[in-house]
């Protein structure tokens, strides 16, 4: 979810914006969660190494071809199950971490 870039890719037939890849069971629970209260549909898919066996990890994405997780993440344009705008902490899962107020005007 660090790099803005916008990948498309098959996923159980279905072409898909990629969300996130290399991720665990317990992300994918939780991610799916959250898509699916914003109303997306959720795909996900085991990845395989090149040499076509199945890797421990997954892929997830969404049908809707124009999302893009950073653009949606920073523009405040998701929700969370409890109403309230998703923050980057929220999504990363980082609960030591407290981003209520917009990006721009967090200093360092």
């Amino acid at each position: 979810m660090l790099k803005g870039k916008h990948t498309v890719a098959e996923i159980e037939g279905v072409r898909c914006s990629i969300v996130e890849t290399g991720v665990s069971d317990e992300r994918i629970k939780f991610l799916r969660k959250i898509l699916e209260i914003n109303k997306y549909v959720v795909k996900t898919e085991q990845e395989k190494a090149k040499d076509g066996s199945l890797l421990a990890s997954s892929v997830i994405g969404v049908t809707d071809l124009i999302f893009n997780v950073m653009i949606y993440l920073y523009e405040r344009n998701l929700v969370r199950e409890d109403g309230h705008v998703l923050n980057p902490a929220y999504w990363n899962q980082w609960p030591d971490k407290d981003w209520d107020m917009p990006y721009y005007q967090v200093l360092r």
